[in-house]
């Protein structure tokens, strides 16, 4: 299961996360709520060229992917990206609650689903796994 890989069993090692999303003050309110929390923002994307360019080159363990973007859409971004068994956990985010996308989102790939008024790290440790 895709899962375990997620598993973080040395708290001495920061998970890298990568943000994906066209709105800047959003993007720097997650990052400095994540790095409080102990994970290393490694990129911060305004749109899913910029996204998948740094998934690719950057191989974070973790990938916040907007839904809306204002090149491309989530789920299209995921369906070109091929993380491989060893990728990141994508966790898409919206403004819009889960049950707007329909079936997409569990047809995405991604590992899971937070609303933005909901991302926290908690509620991202909870996705990946962690308790």
């Amino acid at each position: 299961m895709r899962l375990a890989r997620w598993a973080w069993h040395d708290a001495a090692v920061k998970r890298t996360v990568v943000i994906v999303d066209d709105h800047a003050g959003f993007r720097s309110q997650v990052a400095q709520m994540l790095e409080a929390a102990g994970y290393e923002v490694v990129a911060s994307c305004v749109d899913g060229c910029s996204g998948l360019a740094s998934m690719s080159a950057l191989c974070p363990d973790v990938v916040l992917l907007d839904v809306q973007l204002p090149d491309t859409d989530g789920f299209q971004l995921l369906a070109e990206f091929d993380p491989g068994d060893d990728g990141p956990a994508v966790v898409l985010i919206s403004s819009r609650e889960a049950a707007d996308y329909g079936a997409r989102v569990g047809r995405s790939g991604a590992i899971g689903f937070i609303t933005k008024a909901e991302l926290s790290a908690r509620s991202l440790a909870e996705v990946l796994g962690q308790r």
